[in-house]
Order: C-alpha cells, then structure tokens, then sequence
C-alpha cells in the first residue's frame, strides 16, 4: 500500500485524495493510537516484490546480523569490494546485471536486501533502518573501494558517517538529493493526513534519535571530497532530475550523466551506469 502513496503520480489516484484525507484525518480524532499504528504499518511497509532478474551463477548468498534483524547478501566476482545499496520497495535483485558487469571487470560486488526488504528480516523501512543495515554490512567487511546506490538507497547512503565511505568513489543512481521535500510532497499529494504523518514521524524521530530535519542528502554530498557519478534519467517522476542537475553545477566533485527514456528503475541497469562504472572504478 506505502508505494501507492510514495510512488504513484496518476490522476486515478488523486481522484481518491479528499476521501483519504477526511477518513484519515477522522481516524486520528476518534482513536489517536490506532491511527498511528495503522499509519506506522501503511507508510513504512514496503512491498517486497519478486526477484527483478535471474541470480548470476556463482552467487554466494549470506546473511549479516542487524539491529533491525538479519540482512541477506548477495556476493559474486573476486577482487576489490563495491557495495550496492537498493531503494524503498526494491531489492538486490534489482542489481544482477550489474553485477555481473562489475564481476566482469575484476571487482565483486556486494549487494543486501534492506531491512524489511527483500529477504531480509525487520517488519519497516526508513531512512535510520536503511542506515543501520549499511552501518552493519560495511561493519562485515574489511575494505570497501566503492558505492553504488539507487534512489532512497542514496540519501541513506550520503547520511551513513561509517568511516569506511570517507574517501570512496559513489554512483549515485535517481538518486532523492532532496529527500524530507519529496517525502512529505509525496505524502502531501496523496491526501494523506499530514498531522497523523507527522505524529509517526515524531515517534520515529524519538525511537532512533534521528530529527527528520537532519537528514539533507544534497548539503552532505557537497561535503564529500571524493568523486561522484550521478546517472539520472531526465524524465524521472520519482526523483527530481533537476536536484541532481543542479548538484553537479554547483559541486566540483560531482558529475552528471543525464538519461532518456529509461525512467526510475530501468536506468538501474542501463549502458550509462555501466559506463560510469567502468570509468570510475579506474580513480586511484
């Protein structure tokens, strides 16, 4: 249900907004509790979809512990260690093809099903979980050379302070470098009660001890002093093209590499990716 509200821009949907403002808004009045914890499962459930693509043969599957449960990992190729960090309702799954590709050049790649994604275990997503469970796998492993995310997976990303990310090289794929507005955009347009949203949203906050307002992706890029790709396709509805056009404009170590036609999740695996890959993985 969650990505009806994240990830849907059609008309059909909105036609329903006045209807899931008054119900939502009249559940929080009658019976506070229930509305927030009704709220907490409809807005931080992600839809754990089927496997996108085939597992590469050589696959090593693993599991690496996490306080918000035990997360499944997907290793392939040998040689020096990128991490790949899926978004909200997708999985690692999403990134086999390049895998393989990154396999292919003598690197492995290091991919994980985020909490309550995927097969991993933990019951919400969120961007303190999403930290969390990269703070656990970059904990699991020795040396990491460089990162790959997608999405949500990249405000996460540029929010983890693990030192092992210091001075590595990113990919950055639709990324969401102005994540609280397009969240709460999203939540907005849905029709959504914004009081109940916030109300779950202040539990969170007190729960992790993580204010919402700290969480700046596009502030925290502009402070990384290591090289960045970012491959975005112009005609992303889900994140905004623009944020990242603007990034590279404005950060000397942050390049764009815009797409055409190949949307939020398609540009996953496109020619472009690959080629930023190839071209980035050479930077000593």
């Amino acid at each position: 249900m969650s990505d009806k509200i994240y990830f849907n821009t059609g008309k059909k949907f909105n036609l329903r907004r006045s209807m899931v403002s008054v119900t939502t808004r009249l559940h929080h009045t009658l019976a506070p509790n229930h509305a927030k914890k009704t709220a907490r499962k409809l807005l931080l459930t992600p839809v754990r979809s089927e496997p996108k693509n085939a597992e590469p043969v050589g696959l090593i599957k693993s599991t690496v512990a996490c306080g918000e449960g035990e997360l499944t990992t997907y290793q392939l190729g040998t040689g020096p260690l990128w991490v790949l960090s899926h978004g909200w309702s997708g999985s690692a799954s999403q990134f086999f093809p390049l895998m393989e590709h990154i396999a292919a050049q003598g690197f492995t790649a290091l991919a994980y099903d985020h909490p309550a994604h995927g097969k991993s275990e933990g019951a919400f997503g969120h961007i303190p979980a999403f930290v969390k469970g990269l703070e656990a796998i970059l904990d699991s492993v020795d040396e990491v050379v460089g990162v790959i995310a997608h999405s949500m997976g990249t405000a996460s990303l540029l929010e983890c302070h693990h030192q092992k990310l210091q001075s590595v090289p990113m990919i950055l794929i639709a990324p969401v470098l102005n994540y609280v507005e397009n969240l709460f955009g999203s939540v907005a347009r849905s029709g959504y009660s914004m009081r109940l949203f916030n109300a779950v949203v202040s539990d969170l906050e007190e729960q992790y001890r993580y204010p919402i307002q700290s969480i700046d992706p596009y502030q925290k890029l502009g402070l990384r002093v290591s090289q960045t790709v970012i491959v975005h396709d112009r005609n992303d509805k889900f994140a905004a093209f623009d944020v990242s056009e603007k990034a590279a404009a404005e950060m000397e170590r942050v390049n764009l590499v815009a797409t055409q036609g190949q949307g939020h999740g398609r540009v996953m695996n496109c020619q472009q990716v690959l080629d930023a890959f190839d071209e980035i993985s050479k930077l000593k």
